[in-house]
């Protein structure tokens, strides 16, 4: 439509938009961090992108609760944060070595993460720690801070999300808003 037309009749353009859920999830057996955000693509303006938080939060376990019980916790508590976002991708952090102990606890979470995606047939991705970091920061050794200060700046937030877990889920969520 030629752009006299567009400035005089406005209300013949129809505007296309695509809204797309993200979950960014940060597994954890004893927190667990998930953040939900909205990409809303103008597709009569590409690429304009406008991203959103819809909300954060953490699943807490308690160590002193038996194994099963935590992971049934995990379980119930995941299919509760999928029914309120109804997430179109979910986005996960890949599994960061460091103590073996942390690392099979971090891992029979993940299993859950996997399990619960998997019954919703919903798709995902995953980054390793420093690609979120590349992506934020443009620097995949950026420590905590500088990778937090960058998930409250590209949501136009006031402060950073607390606690960690819930600000990392959010990071993760919005590298793979990058990549739409």
């Amino acid at each position: 439509m030629p752009a006299f037309l567009i400035k005089q009749y406005p209300a013949l353009v129809k505007v296309n938009l695509m809204e797309k859920r993200i979950l960014g999830l940060d597994p954890g057996l004893a927190i667990l961090g998930f953040g939900a955000i909205s990409c809303t693509q103008n597709l009569n303006k590409i690429p304009e992108t406008t991203v959103n938080m819809l909300d954060f939060g953490v699943i807490k376990t308690s160590a002193d609760v038996e194994m099963g019980q935590r992971l049934c916790t995990l379980f119930d508590d995941l299919h509760t944060v999928m029914e309120e976002f109804k997430p179109d991708l979910v986005a996960i952090e890949k599994l960061f070595f460091y103590r073996m102990s942390s690392t099979i606890l971090v891992a029979q979470a993940r299993g859950i993460v996997i399990l619960v995606l998997g019954q919703r047939r919903l798709p995902y991705v995953e980054f390793t720690p420093a690609q979120i970091k590349q992506a934020l920061t443009g620097y995949g050794n950026a420590d905590k801070s500088e990778v937090q200060e960058a998930v409250a700046r590209e949501l136009d937030l006031d402060e950073i999300p607390k606690p960690d877990d819930a600000a990392d889920a959010l990071a993760v969520a919005l590298t793979a808003s990058y990549q739409l």
